[in-house]
């Protein structure tokens, strides 16, 4: 790219939006010139808003310091130069945020959200970009649906809980090993609940066997993911059942599956799946996009892995690691599976969204 692309970031001062100002201080095609929080926030300058509960690794970053909070229902503070928003932004109440998504889009401005709000809206895409990079293609049809301007429309990301399993499944379907029956528990960690989930006494040494909301999202959000565009919206799939459990885990960072499928047909070797997923690459690898994983799935032969502590980070948060690949008394095969919640989950698997949409011509500059 000849420059980088000038974007906002909405919930700037929460944590999926500090991992966006982290993941974009050097990326190479992105670039941080606004940032939006609600009414409490605004008018201060950021390192002020966020005080003392910025929640990364390292220093807030230098350039975006001093940069000063807009109000994120205030639209006449957006600087000019703006062409893309990423939000991480969740009003009160969902209809209030997809409200609040589809009036930027009205604006001209692409939103690339990680709220739930618009995941279940039939003309809006929910991508990962290594499963369904097609579903891009629904964005004109959106855009004609609601009569939004061309460079407006709004993308989501799916939900954290079903990034550690779900691109496992589509490398052994796209060789020919379709999978048509899921079980899956999840060990979500506390960052997915947020900072007050971290910092509650109800999590210190304990297990939490419900996530509100959680087990819908992580059975039906693939059937989505995994479905195909008609004329006028996304038609989910019906080739494949999930049934999940979903658990919260005294971990800060990282979710953890326990998978267990049973495949519509052939049934692939142990080594064959091995083989599958360590070979496995998507268009953002083919394409080398800078927030893409060199390795997308990386497998452990050792019995004690993928950990969230020794695994998360891999491959810039990025990779799915997998481990325990054994064969099940009652489904096919059975697998642990791992993902980092907030990066691949969060703010780092839409900025991968995003690079995608500016590959496909849907975000750009000047």
């Amino acid at each position: 790219m000849n420059s980088k692309i000038n974007v906002s970031v909405l919930g700037a001062t929460g944590i999926v939006g500090q991992n966006y100002l982290r993941l974009l201080a050097d990326h190479p095609w992105f670039q941080i010139v606004d940032v939006a929080a609600s009414p409490r926030s605004a008018g201060k300058i950021y390192i002020e808003a966020v005080n003392e509960n910025w929640l990364m690794t390292g220093e807030i970053p230098s350039s975006m310091k001093e940069l000063v909070v807009r109000d994120v229902q205030d639209f006449e503070s957006i600087p000019e130069n703006v062409y893309c928003i990423f939000s991480a932004m969740d009003l009160p109440e969902k209809e209030e945020t997809r409200k609040l998504e589809f009036e930027y889009a009205k604006a001209g401005y692409p939103i690339i959200s990680n709220s739930s709000a618009n995941r279940w809206t039939k003309d809006v895409p929910m991508i990962i970009p290594e499963i369904n990079p097609d579903h891009a293609n629904v964005i004109p049809i959106q855009q004609k649906n609601r009569n939004l301007p061309k460079t407006g429309f709004v993308a989501v990301k799916p939900n954290c809980s079903i990034q550690s399993y779900l691109v496992t499944l589509t490398a052994l379907e796209e060789v020919g090993f379709p999978v048509n029956q899921v079980q899956v528990t999840t060990l979500q960690a506390l960052s997915g609940g947020g900072q007050a989930t971290i910092t509650s006494p109800d999590m210190q040494e304990n297990v939490i066997p419900f996530i509100g909301g959680e087990e819908e999202k992580t059975e039906n959000e693939p059937l989505k993911i995994l479905g195909q565009i008609s004329d006028t919206e996304i038609k989910n799939t019906d080739r494949i059942d999930i049934s999940a459990t979903c658990t919260r885990v005294p971990v800060i960072d990282g979710h953890t599956a326990v998978v267990n499928i049973r495949f519509k047909n052939d049934k692939p070797s142990l080594d064959e799946i091995k083989s599958i997923w360590s070979n496995f690459k998507g268009l953002p690898q083919t394409e080398k996009f800078p927030m893409a994983p060199e390795r997308p799935i990386i497998y452990f032969d050792e019995e004690n892995r993928p950990q969230p502590k020794l695994d998360r980070d891999l491959e810039k948060g990025m990779a799915v690691t997998v481990g325990r690949l054994e064969e099940d008394k009652f489904f096919d095969v059975r697998y642990v599976a791992l993902s980092h919640n907030t990066i691949r989950g969060a703010a780092g698997g839409a900025i991968l969204m995003a690079e995608l949409l500016v590959k496909k011509g849907y975000i750009h500059g000047k």
